[in-house]
Formats: C-alpha cells, sequence, structure tokens
C-alpha cells in the first residue's frame, strides 16, 4: 500500500478524466451521495482553516467491473443508474472510501448542487457564532449572487496569479471597498490558493493491483472495503460482490432499485444484502455467500433468467405480510432472515401458497424470540431443506428444525413483560397490539411514538432514605421499573408531541378518555390506580391485562389450537 498525496485542484480534475491515469471513479457499490448543502459549505471552511480531513482510500485496477460518475450537477431525484459506466479491463482508480468528501469537492468546483453554484464570502475570515464559521461559502443561483459573493470554482481553476485574482475581485467593487476589506480579501485568495492549488492537501493510500497484482486480489479488496465502510452505511458482502463482479446484466442495478422501491413503499427497509442471499437460497446454492457463487457465471444467469419469478414471490410474502398480518413497520421486522423460507416455499411451490397454513404464528414466534438472529445460515438451508422433503410448508416441522439447532420458540410471560422502553422487539408487540395505528404516516416524523404512562420525572421524585446518610436521595423506582412494558403505551405524534401528554399524569390524562380509548391502551378502570401512590398496584393490574391479552401466543400447547384456515390474520 502505498501512502501519497496531491492538491486539491489535482485530484477534482482527475475525477470522471479518463486522461488522467485512467480517471477516478465510483464502484456501484458506493452509497449514495447523501450531504446537504450545509454540510458541503462547513468541508470548504474546514479546508481553508486546515483542518485536517480522512485519508482516502484508492484502488487502482484494470478487472472488468462496473463502476460509476461523479455527480457534477447534483439534484435529489437522480438515478445512480444515469450515471454507471460500461465496464472495461483498463487501468482507472476506484474511491473505496471518502466518496462523500470528494463528491462534495466536485459538485462545489466542478458543478451546482440543485442547480446552485458554490460562491465565496471573499470578505470573510472572522468566526461567526454560533455556527463556529470562518470562512463562508454558499450555494446560490448565479443570477441571485451579489458582492462580496464570489464563483469559487472561477478562483481555483483561474491560471492567476494571486495578486492578479485579487486585483479582479476588488475592481468589482467599483472603489466601494474599505481598506480593510481589501486586505482582508487579500488574505483570503492567498490562503485560497494555498490550499486548493499549491499543498497536497489531501493525502490517499493507494492499492495498486496494476503495477503489483499479487498484493491485491480482489477478495482483499473485498475485504478491505467492507472494513474501511463499517463505520458507515451497513454493507452486506453479497451486495459487494454482486456490484463489483457482475459484468452480465446491465439492467442489475435499475432492476435492483425498481424492487426495492416497490418493497418499501410500505414503511419496510428491505435491502440489496437480503435480496441477493435471497436469490442464491432460492437457486438451492446455500443462504451463505462467497466470492466463487458471484463469479460462477451460471448463478449470474440464473439469477438473471429467473428475476421476474424471484420478485413475484419476494412480494407476494412481502404483500402478505403487510395484509395478513399486523407488522407494518420496518421496527416491527426485527428479522427480515425468518422471511427467506417463506419466499423459497412461495417461489417453489406457488400452487400450494394461497394454503399455506400457520404462516402468522411462524412469523410472530420466529420475529418474537430472535430464532433467526447471529448466523442464522445453516438454519435457513435446514429449513429449506425440510420445506423439500414435506413439498409444503409445515410450521410444526420448521419449528423442529429450528429446535434441533438449539434456538428457542418459547415466548412465555416473562418474554413478553421483560420488554422494555428503547427494546428491539416493543414495536413488534405494540404493532400486534394496537391493530388500528398508522405505522405509516404521510410524514416520517409523524410515526407512532412509545410513551411512559407514568411519566419518568413523576417516578424519579418518589426517593427512599439512605440508610448510609439518613437522606432520602435513593430512587424508589429504578429504570427497569419505569421502562417496563406495563408502563408503556403508544401514541400518536400529534398526542405526544407539543401540547399533548408529555409529563402530565395518568389520573389527568386519563380523565374523560372514553371506554374504548382505555380498553385500547389497556387502562385499568380502577381511577384509584392512576394515582403515583398506587403505581405498583396499577403495574400488576395492567400485567395482568397485558397477559390476557397476548394469552393466545404465549402458551405453546395451544398453538394447535390456533384457526388453520389458509392464511389467516393475526387475532
Amino acid at each position: 500500500m502505498k501512502n501519497l498525496s496531491n492538491s486539491i485542484r489535482k485530484i477534482v480534475a482527475c475525477l470522471n478524466n479518463k486522461e488522467q491515469e485512467g480517471g477516478y471513479w465510483l464502484p456501484n457499490i458506493q452509497r449514495h451521495f447523501v450531504w446537504s448543502e450545509g454540510q458541503v459549505e462547513r468541508l470548504f471552511d474546514s479546508l481553508m482553516r486546515e483542518y485536517p480531513i480522512s485519508t482516502l482510500l484508492i484502488w487502482k485496477t484494470k478487472s472488468n467491473i462496473r463502476y460509476r460518475k461523479f455527480i457534477d450537477n447534483y439534484k435529489h431525484d437522480l438515478k445512480m443508474t444515469t450515471f454507471h459506466m460500461t465496464e472495461d479491463i483498463n487501468s482507472k482508480h476506484l474511491i473505496l472510501d471518502g466518496q462523500q468528501r470528494l463528491q462534495s469537492l466536485f459538485i462545489g468546483l466542478m458543478g451546482s448542487y440543485d442547480g446552485k453554484e458554490l460562491f465565496f464570502d471573499a470578505t470573510s475570515g472572522t468566526l461567526v457564532s454560533p455556527e463556529d464559521i470562518r470562512y463562508r461559502f454558499k450555494f446560490i443561483y448565479p443570477t441571485e449572487a451579489k458582492l462580496p459573493w464570489v464563483k469559487f470554482k472561477d478562483i481555483i481553476f483561474s491560471n492567476k496569479k494571486s495578486r492578479e485574482v485579487e486585483d479582479s475581485i476588488v475592481a468589482l467593487f467599483d472603489n466601494d471597498i474599505t481598506n480593510d476589506k481589501k486586505n482582508k480579501i487579500a488574505d483570503n485568495i492567498s490562503q485560497v490558493l494555498y490550499i486548493f492549488r499549491e499543498i497536497d492537501a489531501i493525502s490517499y493510500q493507494l492499492l495498486d493491483s496494476v503495477d503489483n497484482p499479487e498484493a491485491y486480489t480482489d477478495d482483499d479488496v473485498v475485504e478491505i472495503f467492507i472494513r474501511a465502510n463499517s463505520g458507515g452505511t451497513k454493507l452486506g458482502k453479497s451486495d459487494l460482490l454482486f456490484s463489483l463482479l457482475t459484468s452480465s446484466w446491465d439492467e442489475a442495478e435499475a432492476n435492483m432499485e425498481t424492487l426495492l422501491e416497490d418493497l418499501n413503499r410500505t414503511g419496510f427497509e428491505f435491502n440489496r444484502d437480503f435480496i441477493l442471499k435471497t436469490c442464491l437460497t432460492i437457486l438451492k446454492k446455500g443462504a451463505a455467500y462467497n466470492v466463487t457463487k458471484f463469479r460462477d457465471e451460471k448463478n449470474r444467469d440464473a439469477i438473471t433468467q429467473n428475476w421476474d419469478n424471484i420478485c413475484k414471490a419476494i412480494k407476494d410474502v412481502n404483500d402478505y405480510l403487510y395484509g395478513n398480518t399486523y407488522i407494518r413497520s420496518d421496527k416491527a421486522l426485527t428479522s427480515y432472515l425468518i422471511l427467506i423460507p417463506v419466499i423459497y416455499f412461495r417461489y417453489h411451490y406457488r400452487d400450494k401458497w394461497n394454503d399455506i397454513k400457520k404462516l402468522d404464528l411462524y412469523i410472530l414466534r420466529t420475529l418474537l424470540t430472535g430464532s433467526f438472529s447471529g448466523n442464522p445460515d445453516y438454519i435457513i438451508d435446514q429449513c429449506t431443506e425440510q420445506i423439500d422433503n414435506d413439498s409444503n410448508f409445515i410450521v410444526d416441522n420448521i419449528f423442529s428444525v429450528i429446535r434441533s439447532n438449539n434456538r428457542s420458540l418459547e415466548i412465555t410471560e416473562n418474554t413478553l413483560l421483560n420488554q422494555a422502553y428503547g427494546s428491539k422487539y416493543i414495536h413488534l408487540i405494540f404493532n400486534l397490539w394496537y391493530k388500528d395505528f398508522n405505522y405509516i404516516p404521510s410524514y416520517e416524523n409523524n410515526s407512532p411514538q412509545v410513551d411512559h404512562i407514568f411519566p419518568q420525572s413523576l417516578l424519579r421524585s418518589m426517593k427512599d432514605i439512605n440508610p448510609d446518610t439518613g437522606k432520602k436521595n435513593i430512587l424508589h423506582y429504578k429504570q427497569e421499573d419505569r421502562d417496563q412494558l406495563s408502563n408503556l403505551m403508544l401514541l400518536t405524534r400529534e398526542e405526544n408531541g407539543a401540547g399533548g401528554k408529555t409529563d402530565i399524569t395518568p389520573e389527568k390524562w386519563f380523565e374523560g378518555k372514553s371506554d374504548d380509548y382505555l380498553e385500547m391502551h389497556l387502562i385499568p378502570r380502577d381511577k384509584t390506580l392512576w394515582t403515583l401512590k398506587n403505581y405498583d398496584r396499577f403495574i400488576e393490574e395492567r400485567k395482568n391485562m397485558i397477559l390476557d391479552k397476548f394469552k393466545e401466543i404465549l402458551i405453546m400447547d395451544r398453538e394447535k389450537s390456533i384457526d388453520e384456515r389458509p392464511n389467516k390474520k393475526m387475532q
């Protein structure tokens, strides 16, 4: 690995430019550009202040892999597929880490952000609170820019000397400028040219697979990329390999985006990693993935040829989940992997799909018990093998497979009541509990919110005497007492927002509420239990009400008494 550096102007000039050592590009696996205008503007301020920015990671390669151009004129509705390049075996540089920074520099110095170009306040340089900005940068429509704002790219890519650039900017003011401002402009232009043109301000590590092909194999680069991005957007290995190594399917990216848009429009968050693992399972290649599977042209061709049927199977299971259960949000779907055996069954046994029994029970029980947590590839493979043995999706047999792998399916009273505020499963429980809540409102910030019935502040006010000091300063109700399920309910954003419940006591909040409201939230009707002094009695009563509501899923022996009509909604 070589440690190198270069000037910002030189690096930016290499982006999308095949004439510059093959050019600098982005592998298709890289996530989309996500920085806001403000983030880009602050980056330029940081550079001007000589703050360090992280080292880039660049791969020099001739591999025939999928890559794309950097965005010059950014818009929020851009499709990444419009920037895709044709794979080739020419030498090129791919950015493995540092996309957001380089993309920001490219937009600021070579393009625009929603039609606005980057301008620099030539008279700035004094620290401004509270934003802590010294050098002011702003994206402005060129027709609306006024002094002291000057187009930044014109400064950077001018070949004039510092004094010439300074004089040209001062001349724009038509002599309506103070000596202090002239001096500020001179200082700023000198700093701009120093940072962006003169010094090697960008450091990068180069993985050279062209001059030294044995040093970094594709496997090495895959692992390096995953590790380099581990702190950012979560990337799956199959996702990466598919994007890097597939050259036989030109429409793969577009088709994948279309499928994910269809699946996620109802509030879920399916990702490419899930889709590709599902593809391997459907093709009977095993759920685990590695380089070999994605190098195999037969596997790639099989995915291509069967893509429409694979999509239909995934969509049918997604529709069942949304339409026939009350699991309607990403927060409630704690494991997407539990769906892969179901999709496998739907794909290979289409004629039996509408007759499947107890599917809701399978989904609920595997989710609540975390049966597919950890490394579930082997369990997924065994479940699909059992499906083939039965030529059907027999839930009891699937459960036997799961239990044979020492995975529990028991949903006990403790499993339920031990869920607490912030728990992974709390929204799953509430999705089942509050069947009429809208978990996908028009605006994301309007999503239902988990709220404490007895406010935290109220419970923290209860103190016990400290035996060591004699002072009343020990919390009577610990965090686990305050955050337990029996002290939680689900409220709409409107109910829990400004002017809503917030820290209102239950005796005031529930006063005047209808019987239907109290029943929906499982609130004891005895109003004396709504007071702080009776908190413990309230909790015990509400525990009984919760257990009664969920009694059907708590008693394992009653599994067979669940209505076995096909595709029955959860009751």
